[in-house]
C-alpha cells in the first residue's frame, strides 16, 4: 500500500451555507497540501445551500486547481452529502471534514500517519466539545444508549471525522442504504480501525447547520440502522402490560365475587385505558420506522440528485 508521501488523497467536504467562510477552510488545506507535498483533490459537495456557497466553491475551483464541486439539487441532509462525495473520490486515502474548521486540516497529517503505519481507518474521538451544554449532555447520552443496544461497537464521542484507505470506502459504497449512518457503517465494516483523541474547535463563524430537526434524524437512523432493540422492546413492553391486565383482572374479578361489592373505579378505567392507547400507538409508530425504511429501500431510489459539477469528469 502507498504511503501518504506518494499517494492521492482525497478530501470530501459536506458544505451548507458556508459562504463566509469557505476560502478559510481551502486555505487551511492549501497549507498542509503544500507543506506535505500532497497530490490532493478536495470535492465540497453542496447540499442545497441557501446562500452562496456553489459561487464560493466555482470561484475557488478557478483558483485551486485541485478543488472540485458537487451540487445536489436539494437538501438531502449531511451523511448523503458525504456519501455522495465519497462515490467521487479517486484518492488511496480518503478523509471527511466538516466546512467549519471545527476538525481542522492541521489534523490530517497527524491522522493519515496510523494509515501509513498499518491502519485501515483513524476516526476522531472528541475530547472536548466547543459547544452548549445541552448539546454535549444530548451527545453523551445518545452515544451511550447507541452502544448498549447496537450490536455493532461505535466508539462514544466519534464523529464523521475520519481518514480511510481507499478500499475502506470502496466497500462502505457497497451498502446502498437510503438513510445511511455513516459513523455506524464505518464500525460495521470492520478492518483495522483506530480512535484518536482530539480537541474539537469552535465553529469558525456562523451558526450549526444541524437543526434539532436534523439531529433527530441522524439519531434515529443510528439507532434503527444498528440496532434490533426498538422492534424487541414492543414484545417486552406488551408482555409486561399482558402481566399487568391479569393481575388487574384477577383484582376485579375478586372485588365483585368475592367481596360482592360493586365495582367502582371509572377513573382507573380511564388511567388505565390511556395508558395502554398510548402504549400501543408508541408501538405503532415503532413499527411504521421500520418499515418505513424498508419501504425507502425497495423504491431503489438514487440516494441523490446531482444539479451541477466542477472539475469532476
Amino acid at each position: 500500500m502507498p504511503k501518504m508521501n506518494n499517494c492521492k488523497i482525497s478530501i470530501v467536504v459536506p458544505v451548507y451555507n458556508s459562504a463566509l467562510f469557505l476560502n478559510l477552510l481551502i486555505e487551511a488545506i492549501d497549507v498542509e497540501k503544500h507543506k506535505n507535498n500532497w497530490d490532493l483533490e478536495v470535492i465540497l459537495v453542496d447540499d442545497g445551500s441557501k446562500d452562496q456557497s456553489f459561487s464560493k466553491i466555482d470561484e475557488l475551483a478557478t483558483k485551486y486547481s485541485y478543488v472540485k464541486g458537487i451540487k445536489l439539487s436539494r437538501n438531502f441532509g449531511h451523511q448523503i452529502a458525504v456519501k455522495t462525495g465519497l462515490t467521487y473520490c479517486a484518492g488511496d486515502y480518503v478523509a471527511i471534514i466538516d466546512d467549519d474548521l471545527q476538525d481542522p486540516p492541521s489534523l490530517l497529517p497527524h491522522f493519515f500517519s496510523y494509515l501509513d503505519s498499518g491502519y485501515d481507518v483513524a476516526f476522531g474521538v472528541r475530547q472536548k466539545r466547543k459547544e452548549s451544554y445541552v448539546k454535549k449532555i444530548s451527545y453523551s447520552v445518545f452515544y451511550k444508549i447507541l452502544k448498549k443496544i447496537s450490536d455493532t461497537e461505535i466508539q462514544l464521542d466519534s464523529g464523521d471525522f475520519c481518514v480511510m484507505k481507499k478500499n475502506v470506502v470502496v466497500n462502505m459504497l457497497k451498502l446502498q442504504e437510503k438513510n445511511p449512518f455513516l459513523r455506524g457503517i464505518r464500525a460495521w465494516l470492520g478492518f483495522k480501525q483506530i480512535g484518536v483523541e482530539y480537541e474539537r474547535s469552535a465553529r469558525v463563524q456562523g451558526e450549526s447547520g444541524y437543526t434539532l430537526k436534523k439531529l433527530l434524524k441522524i439519531a434515529k437512523d443510528g439507532v434503527f440502522s444498528f440496532s434490533n432493540v426498538p422492534i424487541r422492546l414492543i414484545t417486552i413492553l406488551g408482555s409486561i402490560g399482558f402481566c399487568f391486565a391479569v393481575i388487574y383482572s384477577v383484582y376485579i374479578i375478586y372485588q365483585s365475587f368475592v367481596n360482592l361489592i360493586p365495582v367502582k373505579g371509572y377513573a382507573s378505567l380511564t388511567v388505565i385505558i390511556s395508558f395502554f392507547s398510548s402504549l400501543i400507538l408508541i408501538c405503532l409508530g415503532i413499527i411504521g420506522e421500520y418499515i418505513v425504511r424498508i419501504y425507502d429501500e425497495v423504491r431503489n431510489r438514487p440516494f441523490s440528485v446531482i444539479e451541477e459539477t466542477i472539475n469532476i469528469l
